[in-house]
């Protein structure tokens, strides 16, 4: 935990107790979430750290291999549903929500991003990373926000995170009051619907707990039937082998052939079931400009993309989550996209020039790329 000027601060016996006094937790509540609207989050609840219902769950997931090559989702064992062992001292975790949805976005958004999905020579980057990486915005937030109540309250342990170590975010979250778990897996809310970020903050004082949303998503399985790959395997179910943006962000390695042709554009992550939902009607608009849209990521092509060398694409990724996937996953996605345009597409003309700038690539590779890892995508999306 952190308390400044130390790194690590054990819970002390000066850290105030609102037990018996109602008035003054909700006073400090209020000012919690105060601070945290000027910075640019949207909602703030607070969890206990008694997880210990959440951990069949994710113990039979993993024993499924649903989590793929993500070896670190099983590599630190259950502290992911146990705060209290993963931060020592740790008796709450605040959370906080920070919507995406860039300003520009106009009504409509969803049917937009459909259309898109529609055009062969169209790509499609998930749209939280169209904008500035979500990990540095949130952390350097939270940082402050915990910094506040640190001066607020005196001596405090405390540290963030946002999806960046061991935290069961939406099991926190929907146990805080910030939405419910709906079928996707995804944390649904009735004011936002899913198009927001995530941030914890675990702290070593006994802040009143926010009481937990009921589900809302009835009989409805829109997201469970509009995946492509079908990864949604039961409610709250997600096989990440078979998940699109596993494949074009996490998986290290080529993708499945039986898979490529479901990819269709998507060439960094995957919105469908996000797109499909009724609740995201209500998503709300980012409050902050980091999450505008990017202007290489405006309206991309395939073509343009994939004309990217090296240091182009280092260039235009600075600051995005993109980059963390390098240049070789990258052309990988756009290689499989440009495969499925070839055989979607009636234009003869942009059949013709896929095929030649995948052949000038097979002749001349761009450099820097993971050859070994594109090639057979780039083979695959020259058969007939």
């Amino acid at each position: 935990m952190h308390q400044a000027p130390s790194p690590s601060t054990p819970p002390t016996s000066e850290t105030p107790s609102w037990e018996g006094d109602a008035e003054r937790a909700a006073e400090v509540l209020t000012q919690l979430r105060q601070w945290a609207a000027k910075l640019g989050f949207s909602q703030i609840g607070i969890a206990d750290v008694d997880l210990s219902s959440a951990e069949p769950g994710l113990l039979a997931w993993l024993a499924r291999g649903f989590h793929g090559e993500m070896h670190y989702m099983a590599s630190h064992g259950l502290k992911r549903a146990r705060p209290a062992e993963l931060v020592p001292g740790t008796v709450r975790v605040i959370t906080a929500r920070m919507d995406y949805l860039p300003a520009s976005v106009g009504e409509g958004w969803q049917r937009i991003e459909w259309d898109r999905l529609q055009r062969p020579d169209a790509a499609t980057v998930s749209m939280y990373a169209r904008g500035r990486d979500y990990h540095k915005v949130l952390r350097a937030r939270l940082q402050k926000l915990a910094d506040q109540l640190a001066a607020h309250l005196g001596p405090l342990g405390y540290r963030v995170f946002t999806d960046s170590a061991p935290v069961l975010e939406v099991e926190l979250a929907s146990r805080s009051g910030l939405g419910w778990r709906g079928k996707h897996t995804l944390l649904l809310s009735r004011e936002a619907g899913s198009a927001f970020f995530l941030g914890e903050i675990y702290v070593d004082v006994a802040l009143p707990v926010t009481a937990p949303e009921a589900a809302h998503c009835g009989s409805c399985t829109a997201c469970i039937d509009v995946c492509p790959t079908q990864a949604i395997v039961g409610e709250q179910q997600v096989d990440a082998r078979r998940c699109i943006s596993y494949l074009t962000i996490e998986h290290p390695g080529e993708i499945p052939e039986a898979l490529r042709p479901l990819m269709g554009n998507h060439i960094y992550g995957c919105d469908d079931c996000q797109l499909i939902c009724p609740w995201n009607k209500f998503a709300a608009r980012a409050q902050i400009p980091d999450f505008d849209v990017r202007e290489p990521l405006r309206d991309p092509d395939l073509l343009s993309l994939w004309a990217w060398d090296e240091s182009t694409f280092l260039r235009l990724t600075e600051g995005s989550p993109i980059r963390r996937i390098g240049l070789g996953r990258w052309q990988r996605n756009i290689a499989v996209a440009l495969g499925n345009a070839r055989r979607r597409t009636g234009d003869e003309a942009l059949v013709q020039r896929i095929q030649q700038v995948l052949q000038a690539w097979l002749a001349q590779p761009t450099a820097g790329t993971d050859v070994a890892l594109v090639a057979p995508h780039v083979h695959w999306a020259l058969q007939p």
